[in-house]
């Protein structure tokens, strides 16, 4: 279980013992029950650790519904998709990259809102497609995590990059794609260039986290076969020193293994 799982699961189990106070438990049982509950928190938690399991820390943050409620000028028209007002904020002057309260620009919010009309506009006002948000995350990689390939696919036509190291963990969004089993994503990021072979600050290639961070299931199997036949490394290790086929047997999975073999088989 990861840790942020069973954090999820520790507030289940506080709020269930919330309702059986109300439902006549005695006070000790559900301290004992809130006890045992953060011993499971706890144990969950040095056990990803000490299994090297990494759950992302520091997930994107796109803008939260007070956050969108505030917003004004461009911020407001990049979310709602207001053509007509973005265009006259910018003949007015309005700052094309401005930032909000987390680092966002505009471009990056209407990435998380889907306004791909609004990305075209913003590119052709200038907006720098390369900056990133407090989290360090660009435009293209909110758009790889989100697994939408259209927005996407626009940004990339603009000329957004596929090659710049994102995240607060030195990571790319192609990385971030085979993380999540995003096939679709990760084959347009390769078609873009993304570099296949970079190694994060967890020392994993996006090869390595689609088997390490994946289920083994038809998206990641079909991530990790995309990543090989575009020719990604077979030998690069982990921390540990242990190659992707290493990390697919250790895991079981079956279809993974037989594409690795059978690419270390071809490659000699």
């Amino acid at each position: 279980m990861s840790v942020g799982a069973a954090m999820t699961t520790n507030t289940s189990t506080t709020s269930r013992t919330r309702l059986g106070l109300l439902d006549g438990v005695s006070a000790g049982t559900a301290r004992q029950r809130a006890t045992a509950g953060l011993r499971a928190l706890l144990v969950a938690c040095c056990t990803a650790l000490a299994t090297g399991a990494a759950t992302p820390a520091w997930a994107q943050v796109g803008p939260s519904s007070s956050e969108v409620s505030a917003y004004t000028g461009l911020f407001a028209a990049a979310q709602k998709g207001d053509l007509a007002k973005l265009s006259r904020l910018l003949a007015g002057g309005a700052a094309v990259n401005a930032r909000d309260s987390h680092g966002r620009t505009p471009l990056h919010v209407a990435t998380f809102a889907r306004q791909r009309e609004v990305i075209r506009a913003l590119a052709a006002a200038g907006a720098d497609l390369s900056l990133l948000e407090n989290d360090r995350y660009d435009a293209v990689t909110i758009a790889a995590v989100a697994d939408d390939e259209e927005t996407l696919r626009v940004l990339l036509s603009l000329g957004a990059s596929a090659k710049l190291t994102t995240s607060r963990y030195d990571g790319t969004a192609l990385i971030a794609a085979a993380h999540l089993g995003h096939d679709g994503v990760v084959r347009q990021l390769i078609a873009a260039g993304a570099p296949l072979d970079h190694v994060n600050n967890l020392h994993w290639t996006a090869l390595i986290e689609a088997i390490v961070l994946g289920d083994g299931g038809r998206r990641h199997v079909a991530v990790l076969r995309a990543l090989v036949d575009a020719g990604a490394s077979l030998t690069l290790a982990d921390a540990q020193g242990r190659k992707p086929l290493d990390l697919a047997q250790a895991r079981g999975y079956t279809e993974m293994v037989r594409i690795l073999g059978e690419a270390a088989a071809r490659r000699g």
